[in-house]
């Protein structure tokens, strides 16, 4: 495993950021709030949204695959065949596709290839294992589909639980594994064990131990949280798992769960970087004023390029 920490300071605008930032909902989450909690989050990221589509100018279209809707988002420029299989974040409770153009369209742009982004389904109207059965459903079709191409796998938060629990399936079922995997901030482990969780708890601008418990109640419906069908993190992993990054933040509530996935993984044998940026929160990357979410990006893209060019020149056809 290779590690690295941003150890300057963090920026002007990372700072402005946490400075304006309003405290995160703590508040108990009912499932009659949950409708209104999604519009909301939707509006609140539209301008970014806006201007990712502006910046980066990929072509969006809803498309169905294995059943399921998606978002399908091709870059200006193509730089060979490839697909990134990319689920969007938000606790399992709120979020959708077009939230995470943010990520998305930024990832097909830098990497030049398409990226599928289901719309899986939420809790509490559709607890576990809802979401990765309909994640499974688009991994099958895309696996059938010609234009496929090399298939990397990817996710933020409940995203990145997601992207861990479809490759849990594939192992489990002797199924190819993706070339890479690339897990921003990722929600893995539903107990919330580690230290960040309490240490990091009012010093993450955009999440609170609060939400997070909340959001895990509903989304386990019956499981228990160290269940690894809800807690990728305590899966019995091995080296079949693909090469993969993983960022966080020193700020970030769910560091630990990052730390820990990356330790397990190499314990097995997979090769993993690590990405932990100096004084920075759950999914940075989303918020694009910051510098830091720029250069995130382009090394995620940078790792996922080098795997799908490896792939390309192994399978030329």
């Amino acid at each position: 495993m290779t590690a690295s920490s941003r150890n300057l300071l963090c920026s002007g605008a990372a700072r402005k950021f946490m400075a304006a930032a309003p405290s995160p909902p703590v508040d108990d989450i009912v499932p009659s709030d949950v409708p209104a909690l999604r519009r909301e989050t939707l509006e609140a990221f539209q301008p970014r949204i806006d201007r990712a589509l502006e910046r980066f100018g990929p072509s969006v279209e809803d498309v169905v695959h294995g059943g399921v809707r998606c978002l399908e988002i091709l870059p200006r420029e193509s730089r060979g065949p490839g697909t990134i299989l990319y689920f969007f974040g938000g606790g399992y409770i709120i979020g959708s596709p077009e939230e995470d153009l943010i990520v998305s369209a930024a990832l097909a742009s830098l990497c030049g290839v398409r990226v599928v982004s289901p719309a899986y389904r939420l809790a509490p109207e559709h607890p576990c294992p809802a979401a990765i059965d309909d994640g499974m459903a688009v991994h099958a079709a895309l696996a059938r589909d010609p234009r496929t191409g090399p298939l990397a796998i990817a996710g933020e938060s409940a995203g990145g639980n997601a992207a861990l629990s479809v490759l849990r399936r594939l192992r489990r079922d002797g199924q190819a594994m993706p070339v890479a995997a690339a897990l921003l901030s990722p929600w893995c482990d539903l107990t919330h064990a580690g230290d960040s969780h309490r240490t990091n708890d009012g010093r993450d601008p955009t999440l609170a131990m609060a939400l997070a418990r909340q959001a895990a109640r509903l989304y386990c419906g019956g499981l228990e949280p160290e269940d690894p069908d809800v807690s990728p993190l305590w899966s019995d992993w091995d080296d079949t798992f693909p090469p993969a990054i993983i960022t966080t933040g020193t700020r970030d509530l769910l560091m630990s769960q990052c730390v820990q996935l990356a330790q397990v993984l190499r314990g097995v044998g997979a090769p993993v970087e690590l990405r932990i940026w100096d004084d920075l929160w759950h999914v940075f990357e989303f918020y694009d004023e910051l510098p830091e979410a720029e250069r995130s990006l382009g090394e995620i893209a940078a790792f996922l390029s080098c795997h799908f060019e490896d792939a390309r020149i192994r399978s030329p056809s």
